[in-house]
């Protein structure tokens, strides 16, 4: 088999000329090597790195599994699929985790793919239920392992690799480099290719120091904002309620933000975020749980309102922006009084933003929350035509959809919400009526004991 044209029709269909550094070495030793270390930074396409070789390496005459990639999370093995497909190979791939129905997978199983992707406990259940032969998967990829472990993922895991006999090729993913690997993985003394780039390398990301003349940065922090001509940033503090508390100030004088992070229920995080990734809320404050493997766009601003004590978060905050090839800044905040860290040069750009007052522009977008999700049959394009048709929104009106189980949320041009929640006030949307309406923002739990029970 001629790998090389095959891999060349796969870069095209992927849409890229060629393959960058850590993608070509990567190739190079998973298909040479048994056990393999990848350590790289999240958005440096380690996807592919993987999915490469492991194309290479798929027999053709095989009807099994050969394949098993572990992933914490379902959003990072659907966009593993999305890879897969758009590599436009003439293998079957399959996805399976929580919260999506057994059944159907069960029957996708039934014709097994060559390559399963899968997080720990679902796939774990499909073992223990026998729903595919696993003396057939030769090669073990766990992605984000970092977070696997993390997550506390140990059992399954183990469990799971205990029932792969014929395994021969483990490869472990992490964007963080000091992760212990466990004995049941059975990784020993693996082939370590390390593309985590030191701070120096980091020559995309700028860093500016914005000196706070007031113990209390709130101000400082405002005007920062102020000068970022309107574009979105990500604000990291060290403790939840100085999130909040950030939060609600900045929002009172006039800047559309919102907060994030531990202490708040799913729901309400899923929510933040959603109106971070939509375009409705431009400034998201955060503790470090948002330093990690979420899922939002490219930032061009980080802001440390707080400093973390130790470097490796400070890091992954920065991994928010310049990612790949793009550019970005992180903004350090500090005042006088503060305890100096050892990892931070203090020599860095000082930025003045004491005349910076202009609030920054409105969201373009608002949030619209809709009674019903994917268990109600309900679709992104059924969104889109009810919106469009009933609700007389033009093509640029809406924006990004999102399509939850009982939930849906769609960002709609501000300006055109109105309009929209009056047309469609006594229409149905296949035939049933939901309740459609402008998102709440996250609002603090006190507040909402006295409201009544709604979205």
């Amino acid at each position: 088999m001629n790998t090389f044209h095959h891999s060349n029709n796969v870069l095209l269909n992927l849409g890229i000329e060629s393959l960058n550094e850590m993608q070509e070495v990567a190739q190079d030793v998973i298909l040479n090597d048994s056990n393999v270390l990848l350590l790289s930074p999240t958005g440096s396409g380690k996807t592919l790195a993987f999915l490469l070789p492991i194309f290479q390496m798929l027999q053709e005459d095989s009807n099994a599994v050969q394949c098993l990639i572990l992933v914490p999370s379902r959003e990072l093995g659907l966009q593993i699929e999305q890879v897969w497909k758009k590599m436009g190979t003439q293998y079957k791939v399959n996805v399976c985790y929580g919260g999506h129905s057994i059944e159907t997978e069960i029957k996708n199983l039934s014709n097994p793919p060559a390559v399963l992707i899968g997080t720990p406990g679902r796939i774990a259940d499909h073992i223990e239920r026998e729903t595919f032969k696993t003396d057939t998967i030769e090669t073990l990829v766990l992605d984000e392992f970092d977070k696997s472990l993390q997550l506390g993922f140990h059992e399954q895991m183990s469990y799971i690799i205990g029932r792969l006999p014929k395994l021969n090729k483990r490869v472990l993913v992490s964007a963080t480099s000091d992760i212990e690997i466990p004995k049941y993985t059975r990784v020993v003394n693996p082939t370590v290719l390390d593309f985590i780039p030191t701070e120096e390398e980091k020559t995309n990301l700028s860093m500016k120091m914005v000196v706070s003349k007031e113990k209390d940065k709130i101000n400082s922090l405002f005007q920062l904002i102020c000068s970022l001509q309107s574009e979105q940033a990500i604000i990291f503090c060290n403790h939840r309620d100085a999130a909040e508390r950030i939060s609600d100030t900045l929002t009172e004088k006039g800047i559309y933000a919102t907060y994030y992070h531990g202490g708040m229920d799913q729901e309400e995080r899923e929510r933040a975020l959603i109106q971070f990734r939509n375009g409705s809320v431009s400034y998201l404050v955060t503790t470090d749980l948002a330093a990690r493997g979420l899922d939002i766009p490219e930032m061009k601003h980080v802001i440390h309102y707080h400093l973390p004590s130790k470097e490796d978060e400070f890091t992954h905050r920065n991994g928010r922006t310049a990612r790949m090839m793009a550019t970005g800044t992180s903004y350090i905040v500090v005042h006088e009084s503060e305890k100096k860290l050892d990892y931070i040069n203090y020599g860095m750009t000082v930025l003045n933003v004491e005349n910076a007052t202009t609030l920054p522009k409105a969201p373009e977008f608002q949030t619209i929350y809709i009674s019903g999700g994917k268990k109600n049959k309900l679709n992104k394009i059924d969104i889109v035509g009810f919106f469009s048709q009933k609700g007389k929104l033009e093509k640029g009106d809406l924006g990004l959809i999102e399509v939850k189980d009982f939930i849906s949320f769609a960002a709609v041009k501000s300006k055109k919400v109105k309009d929209l929640l009056s047309n469609i006030r006594d229409e149905k949307m296949k035939g049933k009526k939901f309740k459609i309406e402008v998102a709440r923002k996250v609002v603090k739990k006190e507040e909402e004991n006295n409201k009544p029970d709604k979205y």
